[in-house]
């Protein structure tokens, strides 16, 4: 009897060991040409994920639509996308929260040539814009021109379209300008074409000096909550990931496929704008900086972009304990 009951114990045992050996599976949805992809490459190059305390499984989608229907499907567990669509989400009842992974914005660029040389210049001109009429940096851009008495939505010729095709209307001089996501505005920039001002340099112009991140990772709060260690080393990982690959030029090449450069230069300006938008500081004063704008968007879109809401949802930013 007694043999059994030793036997018995060291089974249970035996069990609980392999359970609390088994780890967490994250599924992260990804466009399949996102820049995420750079990060989650250099994760398995680096052997970052040998020791990590979970695993990850990565799923493709087609669209930043698709990662959001999946997510709420929960057909994954983490997409990136904005804060913005989580405060919204978190107003209708959802618990989704948001978690720094770029400052990188956007930028405006104009062929070298051009007489364009502000954004009170675009005044009369074709400007073409990626993300249709509720694309954030083409609100606050229109914020920038108000201040310099300018109002570049009846101003200005609007062309919306896909990022590739406005960058390519540029080259044939269709566009006068055109504002477009970072990393197609850097291959612009590789090409000669000039910036006229970024993401970055809009905040200022708006007094908004801290960084405001454009993308994250998004989950639900509460199974962030039922994870949390497995959560937050990832997210610690993926920064690790990056910060690899702004400082060794060795784990870089690993990667430059994916970056779909056809040269040395745009391979150059994408890594360094790249590396501009690693989240260095994310703490309360970001998050203040993040509801101004979030009131700028409120009031440009009319509510179209943020909901009803007058305030970002609380729970909106997920709060790792490494702030």
């Amino acid at each position: 009897m007694t043999l059994k009951i030793a036997l018995f114990g060291f089974a249970l045992m035996l069990t609980g060991n392999g359970m609390a050996a088994e780890k967490t599976k994250i599924r992260l949805g990804v466009l399949a040409f996102g820049t995420a992809n750079w990060e989650l490459a250099a994760l398995k190059n680096e052997k970052l994920l040998n020791d990590a305390a979970f695993t990850l499984d990565i799923v493709p989608m087609a669209t930043p639509q698709a990662g959001k229907i999946a997510l709420q499907s929960n057909a994954v567990d983490m997409i990136v996308s904005d804060w913005i669509w989580v405060s919204r989400m978190r107003s209708s009842g959802a618990d989704y929260t948001f978690y720094p992974y770029s400052n990188t914005a956007g930028a405006l660029l104009v062929a070298d040539n051009s007489p364009i040389e502000t954004v009170a210049d675009l005044s009369g001109k074709k400007l073409g814009i990626a993300g249709g009429e509720l694309d954030k940096n083409w609100l606050l851009l229109q914020a920038v021109g108000l201040k310099q008495q300018v109002d570049l939505n009846q101003s200005v010729d609007k062309i919306y379209g896909a990022p590739p095709l406005l960058n390519q209307q540029l080259r044939q001089r269709r566009l006068d300008a055109v504002i477009n996501y970072w990393h197609f505005a850097a291959r612009l920039e590789a090409e000669g074409y000039r910036q006229i001002i970024n993401g970055r340099e809009i905040l200022q112009q708006l007094g908004i000096d801290e960084q405001v991140p454009s993308l994250g990772y998004v989950f639900r709060a509460s199974w962030g909550n039922r994870h949390k260690a497995a959560v937050n080393h990832f997210l610690q990982l993926t920064a690790k990931a990056k910060q690899r690959l702004c400082s060794s030029d060795a784990a870089w090449r690993k990667i430059t496929a994916l970056t779909k450069a056809k040269d040395s230069a745009t391979q150059d300006i994408l890594r360094q704008r790249y590396c501009e938008g690693r989240v260095r500081r994310w703490g309360a004063a970001n998050r203040q900086a993040a509801e101004r704008v979030y009131q700028l968007l409120r009031q440009l879109s009319d509510n179209k972009l943020t909901g009803s809401t007058e305030q970002l949802q609380p729970g909106t930013f997920w709060r790792s304990g490494q702030e």
